[in-house]
């Protein structure tokens, strides 16, 4: 593809001023007017370095400076960020919010969130790519991770930037709506001239309106390069990840946390509804110890509101006849006896770490089933975290602040947290979110060698049907509630 002449955006030999965030060598990077960029890197290679570097926030030694090009400023340039795909989390937010409310009105509503759009054909474009219509009476705070992704992405377009910068753009999002996204962004990009860079952790990840790649390898970045040249130099050998037998033989050395009941989970005509809008259910459904269920349904079915209640999360799970392992809902049992024999992760659980504790405080916090860790853990303990950080190979990150990590480095803490007990019931929403190539081939194989154990459940959700352990023998497909479905 031929280049206009002149930049977009260029730095040469850039370096930080502040140590904590530069890269390992100089960035020399040009985009130059009409390409297409993807920024594409294993986690933790310093992807977001680069990114944050791009939009000016760290300023550089020796008077070099980021140089913005035709007629662009800083103004011009959105940032959506891996936090945005499940909406921003500030002080305010609270692990459980999402299925705390109880009136439609103590949270804002799509619509009144929106920024107002003047360019009437603007407005209707994005109404009608992103079908905003069907989200407007939301709360922020319900929807789905897919809804709020989409919500992020039309908002940060409210303003027609010149170009939008997107972390993991395609993460949550269900088939139909990876679809749906890619046509938009091609339609932004030939009819209404906004400049697209994307950042991936793998390049199955790159959509085929690319242009050029920047590859970021072990805190190196690489000039931009054409698609052509990229795909055909980075094929290359995976890093070999523990194998199977290995992370079998840790998880025997480890104590069983088990129960007595052959019934795990018992639904009877479970639903979900806040005011009069349902939101899932009637449904039965039964989880026998040994079985492994993936939990299918596109964005907004109902899926993660299904494992609040499965997971005591959500406070109407107690006006539902729901049994867990084999005691019914509401019998005495307190919330900690029910989580004490499960491990979860979800994107709700992710959002809601925004506070700074070492890597091992959040794999140890899944031993209390806590956001967090308010007491002192054992050396016991403290073994026991280490060898789940040692299987999912995160031993170095150790005693590194979680929230300076990358998003799949943090997603790899919450997967050896989900672990850490070695659980009786594992319950996986998305757990592959954002992870490169390694990192997702080493959790596939820990699933694997989990479910090998037949006293062992699983319920795991995900977009992606190559995710599925090849365990799956169970699945549970929801259909999403229409508008208008009411009690």
């Amino acid at each position: 593809m031929e280049q206009n002449s002149g930049f977009v955006l260029r730095i040469t030999d850039g370096v930080a001023c502040n140590p904590k965030y530069r890269l390992a060598s100089p960035i020399n990077v040009c985009l130059a007017p009409g390409q297409q960029t993807a920024i594409v890197g294993p986690n933790g290679a310093g992807k977001t370095l680069l990114v944050n570097t791009m939009l000016r926030q760290y300023p550089l030694l020796d008077n070099h400076e980021v140089e913005y090009g035709c007629g662009i400023s800083g103004a011009d340039i959105r940032n959506i960020t891996f936090r945005d795909s499940y909406g921003s989390a500030d002080a305010t937010y609270f692990y459980q919010q999402r299925w705390n409310m109880t009136e439609m009105g103590e949270s804002a509503i799509v619509r009144d969130a929106f920024p107002e759009i003047k360019d009437p054909v603007w407005k209707e474009r994005l109404n009608t790519l992103f079908n905003l219509p069907s989200i407007w009476d939301k709360q922020l705070v319900t929807l789905s991770s897919g809804e709020m992704r989409k919500y992020q992405l039309a908002r940060a377009l409210a303003v027609r930037p010149k170009m939008v910068i997107i972390d993991s753009p395609f993460i949550g999002l269900d088939i139909q709506t990876r679809d749906m996204l890619c046509r938009l962004l091609e339609n932004l990009i030939y009819e209404w001239g906004i400049q697209v860079v994307l950042v991936v952790a793998r390049r199955e990840d790159i959509p085929t309106f690319t242009t050029h790649v920047i590859e970021v390898q072990s805190q190196h970045c690489s000039q931009v390069m054409p698609i052509e040249e990229y795909m055909a130099e980075s094929e290359q050998k995976l890093p070999q990840p523990l194998l199977p037998k290995e992370m079998s033989d840790l998880m025997q050395s480890l104590p069983e946390n088990g129960m007595q009941s052959d019934e795990i989970v018992h639904c009877n005509q479970v639903f979900l509804q806040y005011e009069n809008r349902r939101i899932l259910g009637p449904l039965d459904w039964t989880i026998r110890k040994g079985e492994h269920w993936a939990l299918l349904g596109p964005n907004g079915s109902g899926k993660s509101a299904l494992l609040s209640m499965v997971y005591a999360d959500n406070p109407q799970s107690y006006a539902c006849d729901i049994a867990l392992f084999g005691r019914p809902r509401g019998t005495g049992e307190s919330i900690w006896e029910i989580k004490k024999h499960i491990g979860y992760v979800s994107p709700e659980m992710h959002r809601s770490y925004c506070r700074r504790y070492p890597a091992i405080d959040i794999v140890a916090s899944g031993l209390h089933d806590t956001i967090g860790l308010y007491k002192k853990i054992t050396a016991d303990e403290r073994d026991r975290c280490r060898i789940w950080m040692n299987i999912f190979q995160i031993s170095d990150l150790e005693d590194r602040d979680f929230l300076e990590l990358s998003s799949g480095e943090q997603r790899m803490i919450l997967l050896a947290r989900a672990f850490v007990k070695n659980p009786s019931l594992l319950i996986l929403d998305e757990p592959l979110h954002g992870l490169d190539r390694k990192n997702r081939t080493l959790v596939m194989e820990t699933i694997k060698a989990f479910c090998d154990n037949p006293q062992k459940t699983l319920i795991i959700v995900t977009h992606y049907p190559e995710e599925l352990p090849s365990t799956i023998d169970h699945t549970l497909t929801l259909v999403r509630q229409s508008a208008d479905k009411k009690s």
